[in-house]
């Protein structure tokens, strides 16, 4: 088939929503497909379309739908789709969502988190991420340094990207703990808080935007990731972990929790930075503790196989394809 796929996120852009476009591009053609991303539609001929985000790629979905009622039409969601833009702006959101043959959400919890009319049009497919062999070997010299915790993502409200740092100020004289964080300010008030931060924090750093090599040092060099967002779709940097067996101290909203299950150890009550210094002091302390966390991500990494998020891949344009000749 010829896909299209159209995502916000231009070309050279590190947003996950493009590191998505091209890793599924990638596992689309592997099945045969020839697939095309854009980040304008102006109706041009395809056999299928997927849409990465509901609300941003409304209008790209209505001309789609518009001037090829009787193709098939994925729209995969974003955290901000359901747990945000669905409340801000359900007209758009909505629309792209039920003008949809098939759904895709990055988690399992996500058909809780939508309407239930909805659910039957539902695939769940989990992001996958290299294993270890991908990564490089730590550098002694930065682990004997201290107790190194990265946090991976750009810096905006959603990720809530400073909490670990805050976290950080809370935790006893003994411990060596040093938060590294590194991602793109989203914009310049992010960056002035990160600046001023570092500044203020002996046990923060802010490294800004990484290539993929320095970042996956910099995973390899950690002891602990802390994804602290307040929303998330499924975010991607969670497999990466858990393929590379780090282990993730993670606050507890539905998208994490749908990544790593309800039984993992591993998690604080969201925007509490109390709660997360003592994880991660617990986490520094207590051999047990970080080893048992690092069993369950290694247990969890079965799940982020690309082998898996293609079949899941297949499985969504299945779905598409049935419902649409249903339509016809």
């Amino acid at each position: 088939m010829r896909i299209t796929m159209i995502t916000p996120a231009q070309p050279g852009s590190k947003a996950g929503n493009r590191a998505t476009a091209e890793r599924w591009k990638i596992l689309l053609e592997k099945a045969g497909h020839a697939v095309g991303i854009v980040t304008d539609y102006r109706g041009e001929p395809c056999d299928a379309f997927i849409a990465l985000h509901a609300w941003r790629s409304v209008d790209a979905i209505r001309q789609f739908r518009t001037t090829w009622p009787e193709q098939p039409l994925i729209v995969a969601l974003t955290g901000t789709d359901i747990y945000r833009h669905q409340q801000e702006f359900p007209e758009e959101t909505l629309y792209s969502m039920e003008a949809a043959d098939a759904l895709i959400g990055l988690h399992s919890l996500v058909a809780r988190d939508i309407p239930t009319e909805m659910s039957d049009k539902l695939t769940t497919l989990y992001q996958s991420a290299d294993g270890p062999e991908a990564f490089p070997e730590p550098r002694k010299n930065v682990q004997e340094t201290g107790f190194r915790v990265c946090v991976i993502g750009h810096l905006r409200e959603e990720k809530d990207s400073l909490r670990a740092a805050y976290a950080a100020r809370l935790l006893p004289d003994d411990s060596r703990i040093q938060v590294v964080c590194a991602g793109k300010a989203y914009n310049e008030d992010w960056r002035t808080k990160a600046e001023q931060e570092m500044a203020s924090n002996p046990r923060f750093q802010w490294l800004g935007e990484l290539d993929k090599g320095k970042t996956r040092q910099l995973m390899a060099d950690s002891q602990v990731m802390v994804i602290s967002s307040v929303m998330e779709g499924g975010a991607n940097v969670v497999s990466e972990a858990c393929r590379a067996g780090l282990p993730v101290i993670a606050s507890d909203i539905p998208g994490n929790v749908g990544l790593l299950g309800k039984d993992y150890a591993g998690y604080f009550p969201v925007g509490k930075e109390r709660a997360l210094a003592d994880l991660l002091y617990k986490a520094e302390q207590d051999p047990e503790f970080l080893g048992a966390l690092k069993h369950q991500v290694n247990g969890l990494a079965g799940h982020f196989m690309p082998e898996k998020e293609q079949a899941s891949l297949k499985q969504a344009l299945h779905l598409a394809i049935q419902r649409c000749s249903q339509r016809r």
